[in-house]
This record gives C-alpha cells, sequence and structure tokens, in this order.
C-alpha cells in the first residue's frame, strides 16, 4: 500500500501521469536504449519496440498498477503482476535490471511532465514505482525458485530433429535436448523463449508456445511466418523457416507462462483463431496425456481448413478423449479434401453453440477476435473469472484488470 504521505499526491496526479503515460513510456524506452543499447541484445523484442506495442503495454501495466493503489489500495492486482512476472523470467531478467529502468522511467516522467513533477510528486511516482518492481521481484525469485534456476541459467541449448511444415505459413518444430540436464516440465498452455543471432549479429527473443505434452526429452512448439504487408517481415519466423534446419542448435529458455489449464473435473472449452491454436493445441495434449475423463471441446476459427495448423493433432487427441468434439468456423469454404466435422462457414460465433454448463474457457488468437468471444460469453452468463486468455507478445488488453 502507499504511504499516507504518498496517497493524496498519486491520486491528484493519476490523471494527468495517465493522459500523458505513452508519451512517457515512448520516451522512456529510447532514452534507456541510448544509455544502454545491450538491453537490446537478447531482452527485449525490437519489433515489438518498433510497432509501439511494448510502449503501450508499459503504460497500460503502469496506469492499471497505480489505480490499483488509489481505489482498490486493499486489493493485490495478481493476474497483472503474474503475467509480467512470467514474462520477465522467460527472458531471465535479474533484479538489478530494475534499477535501469526506474532511472530512466522517472527521467522520462520529469522530461514529459516539467515543472509538475515537484519533489514531493517525484518521490510519490518513485514509491509507485518500486512497489511495482519489489512484487515483481518478489515473484520472479519464487518462480526461479521453483525450477531451481536462475537468471542465468534458464538458457539451455536444443538440437532440432524434426522440421514439419504444418500450412503454407506455419511450421512445426521438435527439439531434443543437448545435454544430460534435468528437462524443466511444462505446464499446459506455457511457452519457452526462442533467442537467436540476427543477420545483424544481434540477438532477439520470441516466444513460442509448446504445443504437445512433454516427453521429459523434447519441446514441440510451432512457428507463423509474419508476413510483412507494408511492414517489416518478422524478423525471427522468416529466420527459423528459411535457415534453420534438422540438426541445428536453438537456445531455449525454461516453461512460462500463467493462462495454464485447471486440472478439474469440469467441462473445458478451448477457443482459438489461426496461430492461436498452438497453446491451445498443448493443453488438449495435456489432456490426453492425463486421460482426462472431463468434456472438452474445441472451438476453432480459420481463413480455410487448409490454413488450419496443426489440425490432424488436433483431431487425433479429440478422438483419444472420452468426451472431445471439435467445431470449426471458416471464412473460405474448403476443398472437399479438406473437410472437417462440424466446419461452418464464417465468423466463430458461441451464440449458435449449445456450451456445456459449469465449463472453463481458453481463449487464444487475435485481440478483435478474444474481445468478441469474451464478450459473448459474459452475455451468456459465464463469469469472467471463469474466461482466462493468452495474449501473444505484449497484452495490450488488460481485460482481468479493468
Amino acid at each position: 500500500m502507499l504511504s499516507d504521505t504518498a496517497y493524496p499526491v498519486v491520486k491528484a496526479t493519476l490523471p494527468v501521469v495517465g493522459e500523458n503515460i505513452q508519451e512517457i513510456a515512448r520516451r522512456f524506452y529510447a532514452h534507456m536504449f541510448g544509455e544502454h543499447p545491450e538491453l537490446l541484445d537478447g531482452l527485449f523484442n525490437r519489433g515489438n519496440q518498433a510497432d509501439g506495442r511494448q510502449q503501450q503495454a508499459l503504460a497500460g501495466s503502469v496506469a492499471a498498477y497505480a489505480g490499483y493503489l488509489v481505489n482498490s489500495p486493499t486489493e493485490v492486482p495478481d493476474r497483472l503482476l503474474s503475467r509480467i512476472a512470467h514474462k520477465h523470467v522467460s527472458l531471465g531478467l535479474r533484479p538489478d535490471q530494475y534499477q535501469i529502468v526506474h532511472d530512466h522511467l522517472m527521467w522520462a516522467i520529469v522530461d514529459v511532465l516539467g515543472d509538475a513533477v515537484t519533489p514531493e510528486v517525484a518521490a510519490a511516482w518513485d514509491e509507485v514505482y518500486w512497489l511495482m518492481a519489489n512484487a515483481l521481484i518478489n515473484q520472479e525469485r519464487g518462480l526461479y525458485e521453483a525450477v531451481r534456476l536462475s537468471p542465468e541459467t534458464v538458457w539451455r541449448t536444443w538440437r532440432v530433429v524434426e522440421k514439419t511444415r504444418e500450412t503454407d505459413d506455419v511450421v512445426t518444430f521438435v527439439v531434443e535436448r543437448a545435454d544430460e540436464r534435468e528437462v524443466k516440465p511444462s505446464l499446459p498452455g506455457q511457452y519457452v523463449t526462442l533467442k537467436m543471432e540476427m543477420p545483424d549479429r544481434v540477438h532477439q527473443p520470441r516466444q513460442y508456445s509448446l504445443t504437445r505434452a512433454d516427453d521429459g526429452l523434447h519441446r514441440v512448439s510451432a512457428v507463423k511466418r509474419v508476413p510483412g504487408n507494408g511492414t517489416p517481415a518478422g524478423e525471427m519466423s522468416t529466420l527459423l523457416h528459411d535457415r534453420v534446419q534438422v540438426g541445428d542448435e536453438l537456445t531455449l529458455s525454461v516453461p512460462s507462462g500463467d493462462v495454464v489449464l485447471e486440472y478439474t473435473d469440469r467441462p473445458v472449452v478451448l477457443a482459438s483463431a489461426g496461430i492461436g491454436i498452438t497453446p491451445m493445441a498443448g493443453m488438449l495434449s495435456h489432456l490426453v496425456k492425463a486421460g482426462a475423463q472431463r468434456k472438452v471441446m474445441f472451438l476453432h476459427a480459420n481463413t480455410s481448413a487448409e490454413m488450419f495448423p496443426l489440425r490432424e493433432q488436433v483431431i487425433q487427441d479429440l478422438a483419444k478423449l472420452a468426451d472431445g468434439s471439435l467445431m470449426t468456423w471458416f471464412a473460405e469454404r474448403s476443398k472437399s479434401t479438406h473437410m472437417v466435422d462440424g466446419e461452418l462457414v464464417g465468423r466463430m460465433d458461441v451464440g449458435t453453440v449449445d456450451l456445456p454448463t459449469d465449463a472453463q474457457y481458453y481463449l487464444c488468437g487475435p485481440l478483435p477476435f478474444m474481445q468478441a468471444i469474451r464478450s459473448d460469453l459474459i452475455a451468456r452468463g459465464v463469469p469472467a473469472k471463469d474466461i482466462q486468455y493468452e495474449v501473444f507478445g505484449p497484452d495490450l488488453w488488460l481485460a482481468d484488470f479493468q
């Protein structure tokens, strides 16, 4: 909680900070990378920097946290902190790096707000920062300790043993461990961070969901090529599709992510669109491995059945369950050789689905898709607490924290 001194100052200045937080975030990152260009080598995704998503995510999370301190001081925004902490651990973030962030964030606040930042205002927002930073540091320490690793040891080398083309723009990679170290097990729905050297010799990280349950030796993930379409094409996905081959070695971090399937007897509905199928396929694979007896409904939307990644895996896994079903929506009617049972044409409409009672829901796909599905589910009476969603890249929605 904020101190009695800081609380009225933060409450009074929150509106003006909130109005300017995106510009503060923009200047913060520019200033920090100017002073510490090494942070762009292996820690920050420069693609997200270039399109502004990282700045938006920082702005949203800081504003949301400050809002909690002012409006709900006895509550802790666990979901907000957990999502950030898991991402940080997947990147091997160190506690001492929070001081660097602090120094440049406070500089940006002063740079944007000018004389409005009195010593009292600076001290109050310094308190906000360290309350959030220390909460994250403590969560991250617990996550590192849970897997008996440190920021320096979350990374290990894996060797590509299979590369399979799923669709025209999606490739599945199977990697095996390249040493005898214990493989830290993943939870259903988690991702790993892949760190690779780009052609300009700068290392870049990207997160990829694990699409199959662990076998103790391998990890499996699917990568969609990110096209340019007027913007730079995805540098990591292009490299993986065009250059990485069987026998090559990759550097992956320990599995992370807080959107994890709960093991209960309740029905579960997995709803995805496009490459958002990857964490859903991972959850489904874990259910099969565990011999789950619960009702599982899999809903997926895509351009066409021909562009449906992991289609065969999902169909085969659902067939192994006691009560598994698949419904699909495609923008284009499929060729007869690619027909899928339960295929519909158009956008996914959960209003037409006979949803199971007391189910848990997991969503992944483009942001407009998840917003629409979540809104429809809530309109049908599904409690918000029973709907979880996974965002690829920085979370610009923060639906769980509003």
